[in-house]
């Protein structure tokens, strides 16, 4: 069953309804000539994910087989990151990544989604339309995130079109994307080497687990690269849900449902990762009916296992809750940015919403399209249309919300805690 192409992309729960025939597991392609088992059941799912046991994360011994001009190549080459490790490696490495996210103050992160937002919606507020893909959910997370891991905002735009590109189609603009963006980490390191601050970066240089360089930025490099496109996706899907659902309509500024709800539902229905999780059985193993010879792939499908039927769902078709869904994955190796994705979502959610409680869709929803691939589920665009602003207009602004304004400005830590806190930690 081929996870990729028009199809796929247009209506990619037909290919998971086709995968379940297959039972638990089925075979599906995720780039030409590239197969890999994928596991469409929950319970299996679940279970696949908790199981550090039977399964490996190293990809070294299967990488030959995928081709170097493969777009799925840069996501399964390996390196000295938490993503590939298991076992004490493994744990080593996402201990620097958890106890640095955790002297992140919440508070300080959401004022700090708040500031760039405003950045954002300066560029856009006065016309009264906008692409909510291209001109907000894809540049607001990476904003965040240069600032947290203590790059200037001068460094902010660079970041974006490195990531951008390096998810173009165009072969040539991907390579000049993964240069940019292994400059941007040079500089990075360099800087924060050279100068630590109350930020990510520092705290990863000088947590006691002692990382060296070549791992310092790997586990930077998977941060920012797996941290953004779910965060921008997240984002866009679940404004999709505010502004085509009955169940939300209003709900931006007047209705009952808050924008957590949609959140969820946007995770759980329409995971913004929606098959990853390469795993690897270290001998032959008969997986809930499926022989699986050592050293072959599988994948996890998030998109598949949330949308499970007999994952179970409530009568009023509601599944609230972030803590039962896979959209980030489980067991050891679930997503260690999960919270700070939620916390960045919600704010920008709710910070364009706060200005513009009149936007809609400027397309109809069956006219919405979504990029081709098998990882992500991402749209192409979101057109939207709303009353402009103006920097004059009475009440709250993104202008009059400025980044120089006591209600943004962070100040010059974005943290609970400092760097002495990771170092005894």
């Amino acid at each position: 069953m081929p996870l990729h192409g028009p199809e796929h992309a247009a209506n990619p729960q037909r290919s998971y309804e086709l995968l379940r025939l297959q039972g638990p597991v089925g075979i599906a392609e995720i780039d030409p000539g590239v197969v890999v088992h994928l596991v469409t059941d929950y319970q299996a799912a679940l279970k696949l994910l908790q199981d550090t046991d039977t399964w490996s994360k190293d990809t070294r011994s299967w990488l030959p087989q995928v081709p170097e001009n493969s777009p799925i190549r840069p996501m399964v080459e390996w390196r000295p990151s938490l993503f590939f490790a298991d076992g004490d490696e493994h744990a080593h490495l996402r201990k620097v990544i958890t106890d640095s996210f955790a002297l992140l103050d919440p508070n300080d992160v959401r004022v700090l989604t708040f500031r760039y937002a405003d950045r954002l919606l300066q560029d856009f507020a006065d016309t009264g339309t906008v692409d909510l893909v291209r001109q907000y959910a894809q540049q607001l997370p990476l904003m965040v995130f240069n600032a947290l891991f203590g790059m200037g905002d001068e460094h902010g735009p660079q970041l974006v079109r490195a990531l951008a590109a390096m998810m173009d189609t165009d072969p040539e603009k991907k390579t000049e994307g993964a240069q940019s963006f292994g400059a941007y980490l040079q500089t990075l390191y360099q800087t924060k080497a050279a100068q630590r601050g109350h930020d990510l970066t520092s705290w990863f240089i000088d947590h006691p687990n002692g990382l060296n360089q070549e791992e310092a930025i790997n586990q930077i490099l998977i941060t920012l690269g797996a941290g953004n496109e779910p965060t921008a996706s997240l984002i866009a899907n679940t404004c999709v849900r505010m502004l085509t659902d009955d169940r939300y309509f209003g709900t931006l500024t007047t209705g009952s449902l808050p924008v957590q709800h949609a959140i969820d539902d946007a995770l759980w229905n329409d995971s913004p990762l929606a098959n990853y999780s390469f795993h690897f059985p270290k001998e032959d193993v008969t997986f809930y009916g499926t022989r699986i010879p050592a050293g072959s792939p599988v994948m996890v499908s998030y998109a598949a296992a949330n949308t499970c039927p007999h994952a179970g769902v409530p009568a009023d078709g509601y599944r609230s809750g972030t803590k039962a869904h896979l959209a980030f994955a489980a067991g050891p190796h679930a997503c260690p940015a999960r919270d700070l994705a939620l916390l960045i979502a919600t704010a920008a959610i709710e910070r364009l919403a706060s200005y513009l409680p009149d936007i809609e869709l400027a397309v109809a929803p069956d006219q919405l399209t979504y990029r081709d691939g098998p990882v992500y589920r991402t749209l192409t665009s979101l057109p939207a249309r709303f009353t402009p602003l103006t920097p004059d207009a009475n009440g709250a602004t993104p202008w009059s919300r400025s980044s120089s304004s006591p209600e943004t400005d962070t100040g010059s830590s974005l943290t609970a805690g400092n760097r002495e806190s990771v170092t005894s930690s």
